[in-house]
């Protein structure tokens, strides 16, 4: 399978039709991931995916949300923060190791 039959059934499973412009939201998408964090990618791409549906799906508004995207990617300049996850927050740490005394 490749990534045009994945868009097609993935269209078809969230019962969508659009006419997508995968390079730009690759695009998008690589700039997130190099320039801020590799998380940033996919929640950029899905802020995208909010925005442009918010837009009616407007194609040019689309491109104008991508670039103003990517623009911020490009333009980023603070350091990658480590994400902790909710587990290791240590005042549930504290909280399950007095539940289990």
């Amino acid at each position: 399978m490749n990534l045009h039959d994945w868009i097609d059934e993935l269209c078809d499973a969230l019962d969508v039709e659009i006419d997508l412009d995968e390079a730009l939201i690759l695009d998008v998408a690589r700039d997130a991931a190099h320039n801020v964090a590799r998380p940033a990618a996919p929640i950029t791409t899905f802020l995208l995916g909010y925005a442009a549906a918010k837009s009616d799906g407007d194609p040019d508004e689309i491109e104008r949300l991508a670039s103003a995207a990517q623009d911020l990617a490009l333009r980023w300049d603070k350091p990658a923060e480590v994400l902790e996850h909710e587990d290791d927050d240590p005042e549930v740490e504290e909280e399950l190791a007095s539940a289990d005394a």
